[in-house]
């Protein structure tokens, strides 16, 4: 399966660029086709954070992103790093009481507040106040309302956008009134990127609305989920290791990244995977073996005395067949991922503890026996315990409803 975004450069008077709006696609089709607000914006941030990468987008350059009401009053943005995001408050929104403490609080963050498509009423001013840049449309906004709301904010520290800026004569008289910002199809039209995204289950995806749905949310539950859903493991591992954190230790458990995260963030991490449904585009075999050889690897490393480790070696069997799912190489993969180094070592082939449970789980699923005797007696494991091991991860996995 696919992902999209749009990205349409936006320059600074030298027509050097400034940033990028980052806009939501569907597919190839260069247009806005979503339906809802909320999930156009969603998917946009999923796909350009932790599918498609903000660096491969922007090149260090800050984006720009749409955010309806509901979103600034539950406080996403807060998620990503406040040096590289311009919240583009969108005209639709209602600067109610609350949107507007939501921006303070946005803005003292250190975001960019950008007022979209603006078209001045009193009602306004209290945005205006907070706002850093405002966007005009050059197309519909007549020349004499243009030069009225410059001067309005002139001693003001708010400088100026000209969307929808189309000829070589329309940058010019732009320029001559004093904007800041140019953005439009005389310097670019936007530019579809695409990337792989990976499959989700949907009952998982469910069952983590409930969760997050509640009042109280109950971390051990949440985490249950987690474990067993590959692609919720992947994005919350890719998360918890993206720039806003500045977390460098390597995360041993999923407990431990719902931790760092704090229950405020986790809620709002999941509900941004929840509102993005994803399409089922790989053979459900491949999740249910990552998921069965996780529990394998777990419990293996259980019994060769390694408890304290089970929960890399359940990270180590989820993740083994991430490079399938995603299409992607895997060295390239858990290079975005703040894996043990021991786990990244065995899942790229190199010898240790971790190689030995990794290949015992292989050789045991492959029926390969004579490798099975090998790793078995170098973890020191009775070949007669197998079985069972391998037997209650089946149960596991049944257990869960997830098939």
């Amino acid at each position: 399966m696919q992902v999209f975004v749009a990205r349409q450069p936006i320059f600074d008077r030298r027509q050097h660029i400034f940033a990028y709006e980052l806009l939501f696609r569907q597919g190839q089709e260069n247009f806005y086709s979503a339906a809802d607000g909320d999930q156009a914006t969603s998917q946009v941030i999923v796909n350009s954070f932790w599918l498609i990468g903000l660096s491969t987008l922007t090149g260090g350059k800050r984006a720009f992103i749409n955010f309806t009401a509901n979103l600034l009053k539950n406080e996403i943005v807060t998620m990503l790093p406040a040096d590289q995001i311009a919240v583009e408050i969108l005209e639709t929104v209602d600067p109610t009481a609350d949107i507007v403490e939501a921006c303070r609080k946005i803005r003292e963050l250190g975001f960019l507040i950008v007022l979209d498509d603006f078209v001045f009423e009193p009602r306004f001013e209290p945005l205006m106040e907070l706002a850093d840049i405002i966007k005009i449309d050059f197309q519909i906004t007549g020349i004499e309302e243009q030069i009225k709301l410059i001067e309005m904010c002139r001693g003001k520290d708010i400088r100026f956008l000209a969307e929808k800026v189309e000829t070589p004569e329309e940058f010019r008289q732009a320029m001559e009134l004093g904007y800041t910002y140019f953005q439009g199809y005389f310097f670019s039209k936007p530019i579809i990127v695409a990337s792989q995204s990976i499959p989700k289950n949907k009952t998982v995806n469910f069952r983590l609305l409930q969760q997050i749905s509640s009042s109280l949310l109950d971390l051990d539950k949440l985490e249950k989920l987690i474990e067993k859903d590959v692609f919720l493991t992947y994005m919350l591992l890719k998360y918890i290791n993206s720039a806003s954190f500045g977390f460098r230790a390597s995360i041993r458990s999923i407990r431990q990244a719902l931790a760092l995260l704090g229950v405020k963030e986790a809620v709002k991490w999941a509900a941004l995977i929840v509102t993005r449904e994803l399409a089922q585009d790989k053979p459900q075999e491949l999740v249910v073996i990552s998921v069965m050889r996780a529990r394998f690897c777990e419990l293996l490393a259980n019994e060769a005395g390694y408890k304290e480790r089970g929960s890399d070696a359940f990270l180590l069997g989820l993740l083994s067949l991430i490079d399938a799912l995603l299409d992607r190489p895997l060295a390239d993969i858990l290079a975005e991922l703040p894996v043990t180094s021991d786990v990244r070592a065995a899942l790229l082939g190199a010898s240790g503890l971790f190689q030995d449970i990794y290949q015992l789980s292989l050789a045991y699923e492959q029926g390969n026996w004579q490798a099975v005797v090998i790793y078995a007696g170098q973890l020191n494991i009775a070949e007669a315990r197998l079985p069972v091991l391998h037997v209650n991860s089946l149960a596991w996995y049944k257990e869960s409803g997830l098939e």
